[in-house]
């Protein structure tokens, strides 16, 4: 028996011939200034004189290196004027987001009609010379790259590495109720695991309280040198996966692309309105199904039809440079030059190189310019948080001046919990200008306070036992997907809002390239004038590894923090605050910030509690100050200086200097604590850092310091390199030694614990102090017995000894 397959239906129906009827003279008026863009975007990837072809092309008008992509260049100018008709045509609120971000000759070609380089480049005139500079400085030395980045007004997207354009989108409409963001997604793109998840985004997207995202799925069929995944998919196959996906779909494919794209995007535009109006009247609608198109266009169409027997129009030879010998075969140059002079630019510009003024007209004014859109230079609209006092979340240290006796240290209490405390008064006074983007850890990581004072969003219908998650008030985001948290928090701090980014410390490093794309496009940010700086992104990195003994090795990796210092000096701070307090403090200033990658770790689990506020907020403005009270004599004259930096790291070298001073007073011993881990490289290479007085201040200039470190040593090592006199620095850190195990022996494994601290001491300071070094040998060798009978004793009890858990500082 055979099988009629079914007929493949393109969506909606709409009539193409009623379009074509009703609305012949705007189709032809748009096919007229897609020649005009598709004309520059050639000119630009090839020509550095002669760009309105004045007199017969020749190798000497060509660049000598050819760079650029058009193969997608032709459809982003086709999607771009069709934006451009409706937003004149409905005065819509938009800018556009382009995942393939080497389609930059397209984009550029637009921007430079509208005027909105104009407005940035006074140079780039709407005349012969305006358009001369614009053509040559097209990858050329000082002038616009092949792919977008923050000079080119509009932008808050590269899309240099794929698969964040629509998660990106997403978030720069949240909390914008008027804003569209059309967003291109290629098809190339869409074979990326980030794309397939930020499908979802729109299941996050209150229509009542922010705006759309118009996904377009850019279909030309292929990538660098293959077909695409959706290239080889049928209609019925992209209809039914989207369609599943909670989208109404229409797949344009006309012959007259022209006619369906008009009528398409009406009846998304339309879709659009009708679920947010219904949302806003009270009438929500349930699961609404938002619109997306599918645009299906030869890749590289109007270019070169075939070269050497072999179709480039169509395929993946147009994905790049086509005729990219033009300058030495004689062949290639007249191809070349066929295909320019198929755009007859000289009816779309005149002899002056002015646009003709019908080509003018298609163009938004203002601020309706996508590449004048406000929403693009979120630092110009930028509102700061309203904060509270955080004196207010104060975790109280009572302790007496009397040297032999002080209660720092009693206080138990999750650091993290009490962040979320000071986290839900933000939002309560922040209720549309801050949102916490979080990969479904943060009860994990114990920020539960702040539930008391939003839900998760999340518009998709739940079970009515589900708690705290639902279509209103829900300024916490939750999805298991790092990517889309990071893509989404992007687009909301370079739309003008603030953020913060809670996640389990192993898994970060999922974002690692994701971050450093941000952190160049801010810094690339700085070097132009009129983009004033957004606020900071913020990580709370929490599940820390000296705690993620029950989930194992797996789980034991602090790698992120290798990766933000690896970003440039004005850019990257790290924060490793010692307590509650202090990770109160450090956050309300990273808040404040703007302009920096801000990475704070902090313990979730319960942890001594070792200064007040206003102690912290001295010793976190100092980024490390030495701890009197926990050293010997005030710190002064030391034999050995014990520093901290993390919160368990700290308990152990206070731990060790606490058992120091009761079983050997002899040994001076100075305590450090730095919160601010950037304060170790020097000041001329980065601003926080010490210079070389105030350094040897805290460290001396001559005593052996140990240092306890939460993350890989090699850390360390990287930022003090260059400091004089640095074999005396010993570091202690992760070794890549873990397992399932108990908390204690994971510092064990990794010779980090109090006891191999005061071993370290002893052996050290011995060189200084002979009354330490008569009793070295005696005290080194009690510590390894220590060591030898605490993994025998957790081979038998499975946890660690009382002394260890129940440990107090006095």
């Amino acid at each position: 028996m055979t099988v009629t397959p079914k007929k493949p239906t393109l969506g909606p129906e709409i009539s193409v011939e009623r379009v074509r009827e009703h609305h012949h003279q705007e189709l032809e008026a748009i096919a007229r200034y897609r020649r005009a863009t598709n004309y520059l975007a050639v000119a630009q990837i090839y020509l550095k004189d002669n760009v309105l072809l004045d007199h017969p092309l020749k190798p000497e008008h060509i660049k000598d290196r050819l760079l650029g992509h058009w193969g997608t260049s032709p459809g982003i100018n086709l999607i771009y004027a069709h934006l451009n008709r409706l937003i004149r045509r409905y005065d819509v609120n938009m800018f556009l987001v382009t995942g393939p971000g080497h389609g930059a000759p397209a984009n550029l070609a637009n921007l430079y009609l509208e005027g909105s380089l104009l407005a940035y480049y006074p140079e780039l005139t709407l005349d012969k010379s305006g358009l001369e500079k614009f053509v040559k400085q097209f990858s050329w030395p000082g002038g616009f790259p092949s792919h977008l980045y923050p000079g080119i007004p509009g932008t808050i997207h590269e899309g240099g590495e794929l698969g964040y354009a629509l998660a990106t989108s997403f978030g720069a409409v949240m909390d914008n109720p008027d804003l569209v963001v059309a967003c291109i997604v290629g098809d190339g793109e869409a074979e990326t695991g980030p794309t397939a998840t930020a499908w979802h985004s729109y299941k996050y997207i209150d229509p009542a309280e922010s705006g759309a995202v118009l996904p377009i799925l850019h279909l030309n069929g292929y990538k660098i040198s293959s077909p695409t995944i959706y290239g080889t998919m049928s209609d019925e196959e992209l209809m039914l996966l989207f369609t599943g996906y909670g989208y109404q779909v229409r797949i344009v494919r006309d012959s007259d692309l022209d006619a369906d794209l008009y009528g398409s995007m009406d009846w998304a535009y339309q879709e659009i309105s009708r679920i947010q109006q219904a949302a806003r009247s009270g009438d929500r609608i349930s699961k609404p199904q938002w619109p997306m198109l599918i645009l299906r266009s030869p890749k590289g169409m109007s270019g070169i039809k075939e070269m050497d027997g072999k179709p480039i129009e169509g395929s993946y030879r147009s994905h790049q440079v086509p005729a990219k010998n033009a300058t030495t075969d004689e062949r290639e140059l007249q191809q070349l030059e066929q295909w320019l002079q198929s755009y007859q630019i000289h009816e779309l510009i005149d002899e002056l190189g002015r646009p003709k003024p019908e080509i003018l007209e298609l163009c938004p004014k203002g601020n309706r310019r996508m590449g004048c859109n406000p929403h693009t230079i979120g630092g110009k609209i930028r509102q700061d948080l309203k904060l509270p006092n955080i004196f207010e979340f104060e975790v109280a240290i009572e302790h007496s001046q009397t040297p032999d006796f002080c209660s720092r240290g009693d206080n138990q209490i999750g650091n993290t919990h009490q962040l979320g405390k000071y986290l839900k008064s933000v939002i309560e006074h922040n209720p549309k200008n801050f949102r916490i983007f979080s990969p479904d850890e943060l009860e994990s990581n114990r920020l539960t306070p702040v539930l008391e004072a939003t839900n998760r969003g999340y518009q998709w219908p739940t079970d009515p036992a589900d708690e705290h998650i639902g279509p209103h008030n829900g300024r916490v985001l939750e999805i298991l997907s790092e990517h889309t948290c990071q893509a989404w928090l992007q687009g909301y701090l370079l739309t003008g809002r603030h953020g913060l980014f809670p996640s389990y410390e192993a898994f970060l490093g999922i974002v690692t390239t994701m971050m450093d794309q941000y952190g160049k496009f801010i810094k690339f940010s700085k070097d132009f004038p009129w983009r004033l700086p957004v606020p900071s992104l913020n990580y709370l990195e929490s599940s820390t590894l000296w705690r993620q003994e029950h989930n194992g090795f797996s789980h034991q990796n602090p790698g992120f923090i290798n990766s933000v210092l690896d970003e440039q000096a004005e850019s990257a701070r790290v924060y490793l605050p010692p307590d509650a307090n202090c990770a109160i403090s450090t956050l309300d200033h990273c808040l404040q910030s703007t302009g920096y990658i801000n990475l704070v770790v902090v313990n979730k689990n319960p942890m001594p509690q070792w200064l007040s506020m206003s102690e912290a907020v001295a010793h976190c403005r100092a980024g490390a100050s030495v701890w009197r009270w926990a050293s010997i004599d005030d710190g002064v004259n030391p034999d050995i200086v014990l520093v901290g930096i993390g919160d368990v790291m700290m308990v152990e070298v206070l731990a060790a200097a606490h058992i120091l001073r009761s079983q050997l007073p002899e040994l001076r011993v100075r305590v450090v604590n730095v919160t601010d881990l950037l304060i170790l490289e020097e000041k001329s290479t980065h601003p926080h850092g010490l210079d070389t007085d105030m350094f040897d201040a805290l460290f001396t200039s001559d005593r052996p310091v140990i240092v306890n470190f939460h993350g890989y040593p090699s850390v360390v090592k990287q930022l003090i390199f260059g400091r004089p006199n640095v074999r005396r620095f010993q570091i202690n850190g992760y070794r890549e030694e873990g397992t399932t195990t108990t908390p204690f022996d994971m510092l064990v494994r990794n010779h980090a614990s109090r006891y191999h601290l005061i071993m370290q001491a002893i052996r050290l300071a011995a060189a200084y102090n002979p009354r330490v070094a008569a009793q070295a040998n005696e005290r080194v060798s009690q510590y390894e017995y220590v060591l030898a009978a605490h993994g025998d004793y957790i081979q038998e009890k499975g946890t660690d000894p009382d002394e260890i858990m129940n440990w107090q500082w006095c």
